[in-house]
């Protein structure tokens, strides 16, 4: 008697794409892929395949019992798992309940049992063994990130529930990535020695994306409100920059108390989500969600108080403080609020364990809320130890000696507030880092937690730019901001560019000998090259060398003040090409060529000595120094030159800036700077201000976008003069910025919070308007410089782009030979006033796979004559 049981795979998830059943088929070579049949198929062969068990006595006593067709087994062993035994009465049960034994087992594939004359024979065909496991079409969830979740491995026993089993695994991790739609089909590869590949094909399908969003029962907020108050957005335009399209269950949850946290600000206390429900559509793309929801009726505040078991703090003066009052519309957030700043205000007198709990009282009446906040009584705490983990390069002290209090102390929530703060502007470790608190060994003890998680502290970074002046400029830099683990920063930075080079490398120890004294050094050299045109060629005219270095130092005042003393050596070399030098009157003697060179720009030529002491007043109350979304720095400068050296001078600057948050996430800063510097010698030089060219205000990019390097402010504009036309083109004209003695600028910046996808692409938007201008030169006089007449050749008037008659300027021959004038130009004085300059624009940053990219593009609004505005300028670094 042959019997087969039902060993079919039933609702395995294979369909639609997949398929409806696993089971091993026999292949050609044993190389070509089959598909598991399906299970319909896979019935209706093993139904033809069954046969009668044959009807035999009841009285046949089994004499022996052999297995036929083991290979890996015993047949022993193989005999253990059935209870039929030789002197047993054969019957059709029992040869039944012994086929489902075996294949109880999920040892064997195909079971058969004979018998003749009392000799059993149980014919067995093993499962095969599993090779390999092999993954195809999976490119959004790596083999890594799937193996791990299935059971199926390498020489383990082949089984169709196995099969079935990791299949719908599968399938659910594709799930909890948004793919609803990913499809499964296993196969397999028959191999020798009863040997099988296991390959499942993969159809990952798009992301399921929310379609639709339907809110059902609000009536006092449209459906547009309430979708912006959710996680979850719905698909439409610029969704990737949006995010939040994806279906996720718990995403869901997450939207009703959304929708709950909302209603109770706007006063429904009896808001309730009567359901949400997520429907997947046929193609199985994308999800339609609908909620119900109950808006209940709208409350107002009635009596609000405080009750304070602590005789530290007065309960009556605690309510007059309270920000709500009789009247107002019941507000949820405000009470969250309310308690915040009680537990905050009682924690900064040491009751850190003291705990605020609102009692409420419903009033259906009048539809109000009574609200008593009722602090309960607990003892004053003190610390008991401060602990620190996850630091493995960081030294302990560099995080403890930001702590603004220690072992022993008595408990401050806000001392505990401003060591969190100081600690994220560092920069060393992960952001939103806080301060944890524990209980100590005793009721009135507290253990400060710090568990800080180390970020990358070095800065490589890369920066290009175009400029009219300067062509293409590169820019480097490398910063460790906590060199050793030790919070010291160490740094180098190399410019370049065609007509400007520098080099630096300086040194910062925040607690020199780990006392309250912070000490920097900066050593570089500078090398800038003026240049001008001569006709359609650029020329160099002089170079200004700077080779100096500074000492500083800084000691606290108070907790957000911090005073800092700086001394300064530069030594300058402004130095001429021979061919700049030349005879100009014909009288033998030799001076600085104003006609190639500049002016304005030969008073600069020579060596001198700066010898600079200054000292600078800093507030700083940022909660991050790196990236800050909230407090503010005000910045106050003076330095004097003329501690020895050749340049005498004052100067003093401002520089002040606020962060906000606004409207959620949105960070508004606004900036501000100012200087001025006035010369403490008299030149005696007409037309020349006292003030040298290499010690003045200069102002353009990166202080102000929209504007060329040096772009706006005070300078001699040449236009050169060619058959009495004055040439217009821009590219033609000699252009020499003098800088100023006083200039102010001013920035306003909104930064833009985008949704889970754009974050995720580490995007994060801006918009800016900046405002400012450089000036106070004295105006220049013209030297060594002979006027020609304002008529051409036909006795017209020579006019300039305004209409404006000009007086054309030019050299004289200096060869003796009677040539006439080798080169006519027109000369304007431009830019010095104090009117505004403003640019507005957009940039943005991203965390490209190749660093940090940063992308402006700005419209000038105002400008004066002689300013070089500029639309588009980035930059991109790295981090290690």
């Amino acid at each position: 008697m042959a019997v087969k049981p039902d060993f079919s795979l039933r609702n395995t998830g294979f369909g639609n794409g997949g398929m409806r059943g696993a089971m091993l088929t026999a292949l050609l070579a044993g190389t070509a892929l089959a598909p598991i049949p399906a299970f319909a198929q896979e019935v209706e062969a093993e139904a033809e395949a069954q046969t009668p068990a044959p009807v035999v006595p009841d009285t046949q006593v089994i004499r022996s019992i052999a297995v036929a067709g083991a290979q890996r087994l015993e047949p022993q062993t193989i005999l253990s798992y059935i209870k039929m035994r030789p002197g047993d009465v054969y019957t059709a049960a029992a040869a039944d309940a012994a086929l489902k034994e075996l294949y109880a087992t999920e040892l064997f594939s195909d079971v058969k049992i004979r018998e003749e004359a009392g000799n059993v024979v149980i014919q067995v065909t093993e499962s095969p063994i599993i090779n390999r496991i092999i993954l195809e079409g999976n490119k959004r969830l790596k083999d890594d990130k799937i193996l791990p979740e299935i059971k199926l491995a390498p020489r383990q026993i082949y089984t169709r529930s196995k099969v079935r089993a990791d299949v719908n695994r599968i399938i659910e991790l594709y799930k909890r990535q948004g793919r609803f739609a990913a499809t499964v089909e296993p196969k397999a590869v028959q191999l020798d020695q009863n040997r099988v590949d296991i390959v499942f094909e993969i159809k990952e399908g798009p992301k399921s994306k929310v379609r639709q969003i339907n809110i059902i029962g609000n009536e006092n907020f449209s459906d547009g409100e309430l979708r912006g108050e959710m996680l979850t957005k719905q698909t439409g335009f610029l969704s990737f920059i949006k995010g939040g399209t994806s279906y996720d269950p718990d995403k869901l949850a997450f939207d009703q108390q959304k929708l709950r946290q909302f209603y109770l600000t706007e006063g429904y206390a009896d808001f309730r989500v009567v359901s949400a429900v997520a429907e997947l559509t046929p193609d199985k793309e994308d999800f339609i969600i609908t909620y119900v929801v109950e808006e209940g009726d709208r409350y107002k505040f009635g009596d609000v108080s405080v009750d304070s078991e602590i005789r530290d703090f007065d309960s009556e003066r605690l309510t007059s403080n309270l920000p709500m009052d009789t009247g107002d519309w019941y507000n949820a957030k405000m009470v969250e609020d309310t308690i915040e700043g009680l537990s905050e205000t009682i924690g900064a007198f040491g009751y850190a364990f003291a705990s605020v709990e609102p009692e409420y009282k419903r009033n259906k009446e009048d539809l109000t809320m009574d609200v008593n906040f009722r602090i309960g009584n607990a003892p004053r705490v003190y610390v008991e130890s401060i602990d620190i983990n996850g630091n493995t390069l960081t030294q302990d002290k560099v995080i403890r000696r930001e702590f603004r209090l220690t072992e022993g102390d008595a408990f401050n929530s806000l001392q505990v507030k401003r060591s969190t703060a100081r600690i994220n502007s560092l920069g060393y470790f992960q952001e939103n880092f806080e301060v944890g608190q524990e209980q100590g060994s005793a009721p009135d003890r507290i253990k400060l937690v710090a568990n800080v998680e180390e970020k990358a502290t070095g800065e490589l970074q890369l920066s290009a730019g175009f400029s009219s002046l300067e062509s293409f400029i590169l820019q480097g830099s490398i910063q460790q901001r906590n060199f050793r683990g030790r919070g010291q920063t160490v740094g180098l930075s190399l410019n370049y560019s065609r007509y400007s080079k520098s080099a630096q490398v300086s040194f910062t120890e925040p607690y020199m000998f780990d006392s309250n004294i912070s000490f920097g050094a900066d050593i570089y050299r500078r090398d800038y090259n003026s240049f001008n045109y001569f006709r359609n060629d650029r020329n160099n005219t002089y170079e200004n060398s700077t080779t100096g270095f500074s000492l500083r130092a800084g000691t606290p005042l108070s907790e957000y003040m911090t005073l800092i003393g700086r001394y300064t050596l530069n030594l300058e070399d402004v130095t001429l090409g021979d061919r700049y030098f030349s005879d100009l009157d014909g009288d033998g003697d030799v001076e600085c060529n104003v006609f190639q060179a500049g002016r304005y720009l030969c008073d600069a030529v020579g060596k001198r000595t700066s010898s600079i002491i200054g000292t600078s007043l800093v507030y700083d109350s940022l909660n991050n120094r790196i990236r800050p979304s909230r407090g503010e720095r005000i910045v106050g400068n003076l330095d004097f030159a003329g501690l020895g050296g050749d340049v005498k001078y004052a100067r003093a600057r401002l520089n002040a800036a606020k962060y906000f948050q606004v409207l959620g996430n949105f960070v508004f800063s606004v900036q501000g700077e100012g200087g001025y510097i006035k010369s403490l010698q008299d030149r005696n030089r007409p037309g020349v201000d006292d003030v040298r060219l290499t010690d003045r205000f200069f102002l353009g990019e990166p202080e102000m976008r929209g504007f060329d390097i040096r772009g706006i402010g005070p300078r001699v504009v040449r236009k050169p003069v060619t058959d009495g036309v004055v040439n217009e083109d821009r590219d033609q004209w000699r252009d020499d910025a003098l800088g100023g003695k006083m200039y102010y600028r001013a920035r306003a910046e909104l930064e833009i919070p985008l949704g889970a996808g754009a974050r995720e692409l580490g995007l994060r938007p801006s918009i800016f308007a900046d405002v400012g201008a450089v000036f106070g030169l004295k105006d220049p006089v013209v030297n060594n410089i002979y006027s020609e007449a304002t008529y051409n050749e036909a006795g017209e008037p020579i006019l300039d782009s305004q209409g404006n008659a000009v007086t054309i300027l030019s050299t004289r021959p200096v060869d003796g030979q009677g040539n006439e004038n080798t080169l006519r130009f027109v000369e304007e004085y431009l830019g010095d006033t104090p009117k505004p300059r403003v640019a507005v624009g957009v940039g943005v940053s991203w965390n490209s796979p190749f660093g940090p990219l940063r992308l402006d593009f700005s419209r000038v609004l105002l400008k004066e004559d002689g300013d070089d505005p500029k639309t588009f300028s980035f930059n991109v670094g790295t981090q290690f």
